[in-house]
């Protein structure tokens, strides 16, 4: 102590400095500067209100447009995700994989630098925001809170499925028993020759497949021999087979609503921005680009929907969910752009971090989640055509989100 006062340095007076800094960067006055003067130039409320009941109509469209298409191809025996044939189930997979590129430029291109653009804005006073890549800081934070995320709510749904698996798996031992003990079999002799005979057939014919079935499983396959989609008898392997099959759609589950609650996060904050503008001349370029953006994010969020193959209703109410939040976005911001001010230190603050969190989430879903879980799969790697097409459709989702950046 006595030291850094021989150097001249004193704790309080630099105490209030940092203070001062701190309660001026999370002000929600109005920044002093230019910020602003080009929009005052082509500022018209009455217009640009025009325009925004026009980007609430179009963006609403296009994000339902989107989104339906993998939930309505669900309903098509080609283009079902768990369809067995191969041109429906290739066609599913390259969908997956522009989707995937879509989401990754998201994260990467549209939120990450949205996020710099706020902390660097020049309303912010250099300490501590411009000395501290908090962008990078909060998604990695993000990132990593995801992966903590996904592990609990895979763990809980495999919980979930594996007492329904035990259940019916006690129900299966009880009816091996009554056939052991001769209740069923007494039922069977009971009926006329012809149908008793059929009867027990049948019985002995399921107990025998399913015997082999399970042979097959423990004896394993080659990594591209076809066993790992087509067992002996040519009967497809997606008919869930407990711990296979489950913690597989467990994690489907749980990766769709992650990856929503990511999209709606950033959905507001650009649905915010544009309501609060009064320059037609922002507004423009942005409704057909946010058109577009919302389009392929549906689209994309459709997809892991429709992997997941959740219920009618559920499918429904996180598609309604995803296509009305940035409408609702824009329509919140225009009553609130009399007295919201999106330059303050506050405003600017809270979206920086709104959007790192977004990035974050996003890079982590597309790189981890939607790509490698499917370029890394033994489907993949044995079947060279369809890895080489679905490289050009993840490069091709990737290309034309970021060139969606030129104008929002």
């Amino acid at each position: 102590m006595a030291f850094f006062e021989e150097m001249g340095w004193s704790y309080a007076p630099h105490l209030r400095t940092h203070l001062r800094q701190l309660a001026a960067s999370v002000s929600a006055a109005s920044c002093e500067g230019d910020a602003g003067a080009g929009d005052d130039e082509c500022r018209d409320e009455a217009a640009a209100l025009r325009l925004k009941m026009v980007a609430v109509a179009a963006i609403l469209v296009s994000g339902a447009v989107g989104v339906a298409i993998p939930l309505a191809g669900r309903r098509l025996r080609g283009a079902s995700p768990s369809s067995s044939s191969s041109s429906g189930g290739g066609t599913f997979v390259l969908a997956k994989a522009f989707a995937a590129g879509v989401i990754l430029a998201t994260g990467f291109v549209h939120m990450m630098h949205d996020a710099e653009e706020k902390f660097a804005d020049p309303c912010l006073p250099p300490a501590p925001w411009r000395r501290f890549p908090f962008p990078g800081f909060v998604a990695m934070l993000a990132a990593l809170g995801t992966l903590v995320m996904e592990f609990l709510g895979t763990r809980f749904y495999e919980r979930k499925h594996g007492q329904e698996a035990a259940a019916a798996s006690d129900v299966d031992d009880e009816t091996a028993a009554l056939l052991e003990d001769g209740a069923l079999s007494g039922r069977v002799a009971g009926m006329s020759g012809d149908d008793g005979k059929q009867d027990a057939m049948h019985i002995v014919g399921m107990r025998a497949h399913a015997a082999a079935h399970r042979h097959s499983h423990a004896q394993g396959h080659d990594a591209c021999d076809g066993g790992a989609v087509y067992d002996a008898h040519g009967h497809g392997h997606d008919h869930g087979h407990g711990s296979e099959e489950r913690p597989s759609q467990s994690r489907h589950v749980v990766v769709s609503q992650i990856l929503e609650l990511g999209i709606v996060s950033h959905s507001v904050i650009i649905g915010l921005s544009l309501g609060v503008s009064q320059s037609p001349c922002t507004i423009k370029p942005l409704v057909a680009a946010l058109s577009f953006h919302q389009f392929f994010e549906g689209f994309a969020l459709g997809g892991c929907i429709s992997e997941a193959q959740f219920k009618n209703f559920s499918a429904l109410l996180m598609a309604f969910f995803f296509a009305i939040t940035t409408p609702a976005g824009i329509t919140v911001g225009a009553g609130i752009a009399s007295f919201y001010n999106p330059n303050s230190p506050r405003a600017l603050i809270i979206e920086g971090i709104l959007d790192s969190m977004s990035a974050g989430i996003l890079i982590y879903m597309a790189l981890v989640d939607l790509i490698a879980a499917d370029f890394l799969s033994r489907r993949m790697s044995c079947n060279p055509r369809l890895q080489v097409c679905s490289y050009v459709a993840l490069f091709l989702g990737a290309m034309a989100m970021s060139s969606l950046a030129i104008w929002a």
